[in-house]
């Protein structure tokens, strides 16, 4: 028998409507924290009305991923109208800001944020996500393609990926109707890259303190497991069990070593955050130019996260963290970004910068620092230091950087 066609119509503006409930949900909580009894609740009915139509919150959050997944794909088909690289990049930035604006201003609908889709491990969201990343890296990848290794021109489709799911972040800092402003300074960052005319990718060697190898179970063995957790799953999906679980060991063990999970949660960013101020601070010393500084401190924390030795604290893995937790540390990790901006002044001041908005520029190294902890899945086979060059080079150089092949 045929299905009724109104009735499939209400049951798909009811998925829809729930679709757009979760949303919020999924942002804030993750995957893990998520219920649906909180859904639900903003809907002002039962748990088993959400039942109906999603069988669990797992089904619920894939659905709400792969809507956010096609509201990508449609802006990556307005950019394939471009006819260069860089007409396809500025209708990508640009129709972006303009949903980003909607969004803000209720024109459109939230979509989810992509902070959590790995620890949801469903098979549909993620072949949707990679071939939106492929159909991404098409609007950039040479016809006929330059001999470019593969794993490149995966970190450069990252690279531009990742500046828009970071923008997200920052652009709350902004009224909508200033977005356009915004998207336009990130695009010119982009399209031009922060060096001025003439500039080569050539950052310093810098000695950045790692973590103590152990194979003993101590305090740092535990930060970085609760560390790669979190990275993966969000602050609610790391729980003292699974925590205890990846070093097979009881909670018992975990609570000789650590007060509670928000404490050592603190201790992970702390740690993180102590690791990139001493880049900072290795990169002052001697340096010539805020250019010199900018490139030595972000090629030094990519190699760093990419080498493996001692992952840092993902910032986009926090938003699940409870608001007291959160609060404190975004606002440390904002004094990192920070110093970003006022490097940023000084190599503009020097002259080795050409002029840029220093606040925006800022938030894009810190949103690539943030996602080099995902550059060994997209870019495998590089050295920590072809993986940092590879996907940092395009912030420094722009479009006109030569991707050199490793």
């Amino acid at each position: 028998m045929a299905p009724d066609i109104a009735h499939t119509g209400k049951y798909r503006l009811r998925q829809e409507d729930i679709i757009r409930s979760a949303v919020p949900v999924l942002n804030q909580k993750g995957v893990k924290g998520m219920t649906l009894a909180e859904v639900a609740a903003r809907l002002k009915v039962g748990p088993t009305g959400i039942i109906y139509y999603f069988a669990s919150k797992e089904d619920l959050a894939a659905a709400c991923f792969l809507k956010a997944i096609e509201a990508y794909n449609r802006l990556i088909d307005e950019a394939a109208k471009g006819s260069t690289a860089e007409q396809r990049l500025a209708i990508l930035v640009r129709r972006f800001f303009e949903f980003r604006r909607d969004v803000a201003t209720g024109a459109a609908d939230p979509i989810a944020v992509f902070n959590h889709v790995r620890a949801l491990k469903d098979a549909t969201v993620n072949d949707a996500y990679i071939n939106m990343f492929r159909r991404l890296r098409a609007l950039f990848t040479p016809n006929p393609p330059a001999k470019i290794d593969r794993p490149v021109i995966n970190a450069r489709t990252h690279h531009i990926l990742s500046q828009l799911i970071w923008a997200v972040v920052w652009l709350a800092q902004y009224d909508p109707e200033d977005f356009r402003r915004a998207g336009d300074r990130m695009l010119d960052i982009l399209k031009r890259g922060v060096g001025v005319k003439g500039c080569v990718w050539a950052p310093r060697f810098l000695s950045v303190p790692a973590a103590l190898a152990t194979e003993e179970v101590s305090h740092e063995t535990f930060l970085r497991a609760a560390t790669e957790l979190i990275n993966e799953q969000g602050y609610l999906g790391a729980s003292v069990a699974k925590i205890s679980a990846r070093l097979n060991v009881t909670k018992g063990s975990f609570y000789y070593h650590n007060e509670a999970k928000d404490d050592l949660v603190v201790a992970c960013f702390e740690r993180t955050v102590d690791i990139m101020r001493a880049a900072q601070r290795a990169a002052d010393q001697p340096a010539e130019t805020g250019l010199d500084r900018l490139c030595s401190t972000s090629a030094a924390l990519v190699e760093f996260q990419v080498s493996g030795a001692a992952p840092l604290l993902r910032a986009a893995a926090l938003t699940s963290a409870p608001e007291a937790v959160r609060a404190q540390l975004i606002m440390k990790f904002d004094r990192v970004s920070g110093y970003f901006a006022a490097v940023i002044s000084d190599g503009i001041a020097d002259g080795s910068i050409r002029p840029v908005d220093a606040n925006i520029c800022a938030q894009m190294i810190t949103g690539m620092l943030d996602a080099a902890a995902e550059l060994g899945v997209w870019a495998g086979g590089l050295t920590p230091s072809q993986a940092g060059g590879a996907f940092l080079q395009p912030l420094f150089e722009g479009m006109r950087a030569r991707a050199r092949s490793a």
